[in-house]
């Protein structure tokens, strides 16, 4: 039987660019995004079965939903990839009300809720592979990163903690930490394409990552461009 990823976000960057690859190496695929009226055609193209649900991961239960229905279809998961995630600009003493609030439940609620509602199947196989999509603002604060790098910070806390608690049942975690990426984060920018890194290029090292033998497990992944942080 193929093999089951999950991936939120999907639709678009770097979620889009590991849907394709881990389509191309047959797996099958369940997808969520907050809108996927554009998307569905491309997911047929990707000519493998896919579940695809529209989901807003800020709401816990809309993420308790997507979960159930990962589960009522394929029974276990082989791969999770936290990858839906949001940015806003600004810092810390004067950002608006709330951005906190939002980038906390975008960023951070939504791996904790449905890593929590899936890495059941997992452990009960004693295998799985759990890949969350942090940044380098994760382990490194900047101008103007305010609420966004303390979201990374805290999944960065997360990965960790995951790690610790599953190590011993077979299944592996890795925080992947990726430097600017040619994605619509990055929509108006007047730098050039060969500034930035490819989604396929972090999508091709997700997979490099999960091929490796089950005794050896890449805890970070940092991922930066060939000229550095932007």
């Amino acid at each position: 039987m193929s093999k089951v990823i999950v991936i939120t976000g999907a639709t678009k960057g770097i979620g889009k660019a590991i849907a394709e690859k881990f389509a191309v190496q047959g797996f099958q695929l369940a997808l969520c995004a907050r809108n996927i009226n554009d998307s569905i055609g491309w997911v047929r193209g990707l000519k493998t079965p896919a579940l695809f649900l529209p989901c807003d991961v800020s709401n816990k239960k809309q993420v308790q939903y997507f979960a159930e229905e990962v589960l009522n279809k394929y029974g276990s998961i082989d791969v999770l990839v936290n990858n839906a995630g949001l940015f806003l600009p600004g810092a810390v003493h004067n950002e608006p009300e709330g951005t906190l609030e939002k980038l906390i439940e975008t960023n951070l609620y939504s791996a904790y809720h449905l890593t929590r509602a899936l890495v059941s199947s997992m452990v009960q196989k004693q295998s799985g592979h759990i890949f969350n999509i942090s940044s380098v603002a994760g382990i490194q604060s900047y101008p103007n990163g305010g609420s966004y790098s303390i979201s990374k910070f805290a999944m960065q806390g997360l990965s960790k903690a995951l790690r610790e608690e599953l190590k011993t049942e077979g299944i592996k975690v890795t925080s992947v930490i990726a430097g600017a990426t040619l994605t619509d984060s990055w929509a108006g920018t007047d730098l050039p394409s060969s500034r930035f890194m490819t989604p396929q290029d972090i999508a091709q090292s997700i997979w490099d990552v999960y091929s490796l033998s089950p005794n050896t497990v890449v805890e970070e992944l940092v991922l930066r461009p060939q000229l550095g942080d932007i």
